[in-house]
């Protein structure tokens, strides 16, 4: 017998943050982080001393001072690559140290 009002596990979790709205900023907030690692790889993370957002700004902070010069010539498309990796926009810009 099927129910009328069934709905897929996608819609309920896609209303439930929907509804709340502080979780899903949470979680985009996580998946920023995650994506450090994963869009510029490991090699990079062992490099990497801190990183959090605030005000839609993601602050890194960098052992190499090297790597830092080389990742903020190219600033505007890690931007780009995080947020596609996030699938939203969670930051507008990087402030790396």
């Amino acid at each position: 017998m099927k129910r009328s009002n069934a709905h897929t596990i996608g819609e309920l979790l896609r209303d439930f943050f929907q509804d709340n709205p502080d979780l899903r900023k949470r979680i985009l907030d996580i998946r920023i982080r995650r994506g450090w690692s994963e869009v510029l790889g490991s090699s990079i993370q062992q490099y990497t001393r801190n990183l959090y957002i605030k005000n839609e700004i993601l602050y890194v902070s960098l052992t190499s001072s090297v790597l830092r010069s080389e990742l903020m010539l190219s600033r505007e498309k890690l931007v780009k690559s995080l947020n596609e990796y996030a699938g939203s926009t969670v930051i507008r810009d990087i402030v790396i140290r």
